[in-house]
């Protein structure tokens, strides 16, 4: 998301306990998007680890299963996060992405890369209002991506809180991510100062926002 500040790349690469780990482009989201993909490796390339990417319209291969549990780590990309579990779905991905999370195979990605582990989530897939949708379900509750990035997404994910239309859950700013390990919170972090992460929910019909200790990590380039 940051072509000058790899921090994030670099702390998802640390989470493998491997020198050199496969690291797998999901480029689903944004229909495949020469850009996204190139600036994917662009980034990637420059740093300790082997990229590569899935394209569900020039299969590289029919062990679509096999292909994902060979990689180390798997990164979603953005774009529509509807239209991308759709996708998911008919090839059986969802499925071979479960149980790539449950042999170890680190779980990573940004916007609709971010909102697709969750339960539930806050997505503008369709034209107009951000609207909730059904997600993987790996992790509870929902996600809201963007928070500070575009100015609809922190008032409509209240709406929707308060109308009873999304899970209780998290946001993050642009900049910021949450680190689970076995499905809890293992660290809030950003490349950005000012990013953070919240917990955002109901209280008494009111919304309440935490915003959670959120570390800044040392900004890199490539």
């Amino acid at each position: 998301m940051e072509r000058d500040n790899l921090a994030l790349d670099r702390y998802i690469l640390k989470q493998s306990p491997k020198p050199n780990p496969k690291i797998c482009y999901l480029p689903t989201a944004s229909g495949d998007l020469e850009a996204d993909i190139l600036r994917f490796y662009e980034a990637f390339s420059t740093l300790e680890c082997r990229p590569s990417y899935l394209s569900l319209f020039r299969l590289p291969t029919a062990d679509l299963e096999g292909f994902i549990l060979d990689k180390d780590i798997v990164y979603v990309g953005g774009g529509n996060t509807r239209s991308m579990l759709a996708l998911w779905r008919e090839w059986g991905l969802d499925g071979f992405l479960r149980k790539a999370y449950e042999n170890g195979v680190i779980l990573a990605g940004l916007s609709a890369g971010a909102n697709c582990w969750f339960e539930q989530c806050s997505t503008d897939s369709v034209p107009g209002d951000l609207r909730m949708l059904p997600a993987l379900g790996f992790l509870s509750g929902s996600f809201c991506p963007h928070y500070d990035g575009e100015a609809a997404r922190r008032p409509s994910y209240h709406r929707m809180l308060t109308q009873n239309e999304i899970l209780p859950g998290l946001a993050a700013d642009d900049g910021a991510a949450v680190h689970f390990v076995d499905e809890e919170i293992a660290a809030c972090i950003s490349s950005r100062p000012n990013a953070r992460v919240y917990r955002v929910g109901l209280q008494a019909g009111q919304i309440v926002e935490e915003p959670l200790e959120t570390r800044l990590l040392a900004m890199t380039s490539g």
